[in-house]
């Protein structure tokens, strides 16, 4: 019989250092955040969340969803009327302070070929509730 873990309600949030991925040669994997998103859901549904709370996209953020998301056929988990869109920005050498939202496909293989490391982060947006959640960071260029 397995044990029960101390605090099932509580998500443990995992600690990366920015170079993690750059210590591993050859490590070309991707982070998914699904089971943060699950959690942050879970305590939403159970009241412990407020929709402000969760619906807090940032005004650039939803500019960059309205103007270039790439739209998705799954719905908002807050308010279910729309479909999400994702996000891409990339951060890393010789990219602006704020990082820089990736609009075609082009751009990413464009970064991916890259002789310095540099991380995609892609963001999901409800354009209608302001919902936004990451949901997966991307290690591109060379990692060593």
């Amino acid at each position: 019989m397995s044990a029960k873990p101390p605090f099932p309600d509580i998500v443990y949030p995992v600690q990366i250092s920015p170079n993690v991925l750059s210590e591993k040669q050859g490590l070309q994997g991707q982070l998914d955040y699904r089971l943060v998103k699950f959690a942050l859901l879970r305590d939403y549904r159970s009241g412990k969340l407020l929709q402000r709370d969760i619906c807090d996209a940032h005004p650039e953020l939803m500019r960059a969803a309205k103007n270039v998301g790439r739209p998705t056929s799954e719905d908002c988990p807050i308010c279910q009327d729309t479909k999400l869109v994702h996000v891409s920005f990339a951060f890393g050498h010789r990219l602006p302070p704020g990082g820089r939202c990736i609009t075609t496909m082009q751009e990413l293989k464009e970064l991916s070929i890259s002789s310095h490391p540099i991380s995609c982060y892609v963001v999901e947006v409800c354009v209608t509730c302001s919902w936004n959640h990451l949901i997966r960071l991307l290690p591109l260029g060379k990692l060593s």
